[in-house]
Parts: C-alpha cells; sequence; structure tokens
C-alpha cells in the first residue's frame, strides 16, 4: 500500500518502512508522528483520491532524527559600493520512518513505553573524566590579547556559536571592534591556535564585525 501525504507545504509519496526528510517537525527522535493530510490511498488493486484529503485515512511515522542540511553559501556584493556580503544557511529538517498506513478511521497502535535501565555506575566516573577533560582543555588557551571592557555578542558572526564564543573570550577576543581591528598577523596566531584553517578570512568575519559594530 502507498499514500501520498502533504506536510510543509509539500507533498510525498510513501509506503511502509520508507525514509522521508520532511521539514523540520516539533517532535522528539523516537517518538511517533501522525500526518492527517492524505491526498491519496491505494494498493495493487484500488485507488483512492481525496477531495482534497481521503476521509479517515492517516499515515504513521517514527522520528529517526532532527537534522540540518548541506550549507549554502548566499553571496551578495555591489557594485563599485565598497560592499559585500556573505551568509551560511542550513535547512533544518526531520528525517522519519513509515510506520503504518491507516485507512477508515482507524487509530495507530499504542507504542509500549521502554522500561528504564538501571543506572550504570560506571557512567558517572566517565562523566567527571569528560568535564575534567574540557576544563583542561579551556584551561591550555592562553590569552593572546588583551580583553577591553564591555563585552559584544559574538556568536552573531555567522559561524560563531557558544563553544567557539568560549573559546575566543578566551583569547582576549570579546568585541566586534577587536575583529575589525584584526591585522593579518593577528589573523595567522588566531588561526594557528585554534587550528582554523584560514576559516577568519574565508567567513569575511571582519566585514561582518564592521556591519555589527556600525562602522
Amino acid at each position: 500500500m502507498f499514500a501520498v501525504i502533504k506536510t510543509g507545504g509539500k507533498q510525498y509519496t510513501v509506503a511502509a518502512d520508507d525514509l522521508l526528510k520532511v521539514e523540520k517537525l516539533e517532535a522528539e527522535a523516537g517518538s511517533t508522528v501522525t500526518f492527517d493530510e492524505v491526498l491519496m490511498v491505494g494498493n495493487d488493486t484500488d485507488t483512492t483520491v481525496g477531495a482534497p484529503t481521503v476521509e479517515g485515512a492517516s499515515v504513521v511515522a517514527e522520528v529517526v532524527e532532527q537534522g540540518r542540511g548541506r550549507k549554502i553559501i548566499i553571496f551578495k556584493k555591489r557594485r563599485r559600493q565598497n560592499s559585500r556580503r556573505r551568509n551560511g544557511h542550513r535547512q533544518s529538517f526531520t528525517l522519519v520512518k513509515v510506520t503504518d498506513i491507516l485507512t477508515g478511521g482507524a487509530k495507530p497502535a499504542k507504542k509500549a513505553a521502554p522500561k528504564k535501565a538501571a543506572p550504570n555506575k560506571t557512567e558517572e566516573p566517565k562523566a567527571e573524566e569528560a568535564k575534567a577533560a574540557e576544563k583542561k582543555e579551556d584551561a591550555a588557551v592562553e590569552p593572546l590579547f588583551t580583553a577591553p571592557e564591555g563585552k559584544d555578542d559574538l556568536k552573531k558572526i555567522s559561524g560563531v556559536g557558544p563553544v567557539l564564543e568560549k573559546k575566543l573570550n578566551a583569547l582576549g577576543i570579546t568585541t566586534y571592534e577587536q575583529i575589525v581591528n584584526f591585522s593579518a598577523e593577528d589573523i595567522a596566531r588566531v588561526d594557528e591556535v585554534l587550528n582554523f584553517k584560514g576559516r577568519i578570512e574565508r567567513d569575511n568575519w571582519v566585514d561582518q564585525a564592521k556591519e555589527l559594530d556600525g562602522n
């Protein structure tokens, strides 16, 4: 049996056990989702077309994972204006596995709740070791610059997340103005310490910082 469903403004033809990437759904991995907008249901001998949907039909699926697609680069440039802008975008998606196609108003079978495993005493030392290793890694980063007064939200720079912002702060980089004033030598030093391999210039951090700083 197959069905045609509509979700996220798109239509998909699905069958049992199909893996499907759809627009992001608010659901956790392992949970069950139901698609009620079924436009068509059919098998080898009979096909039912909805008007616009098939009454009493639904498709049940299990959420496999929440993910993000490959990065798309968006580059804008204005001629003779010395203006360039480069941004990246990664589209979020939800990977689901179709488990059942229901018709005639049938309800999905309730999934038995998994039994809670007994806590593993060996997990606690491992967690403590991981935290200790993380603290050791942070302590190993020595400041390269003298941090000025005040602090900007460096996460607004495309490609900088909470972890990277923390590392930059540890190096003494806390404001947009510092990044705007980076020399070629400064960029090389940061590249070497954080193993960036040209990321600062590739993602145009200096131009982004200028826009964020209002210069």
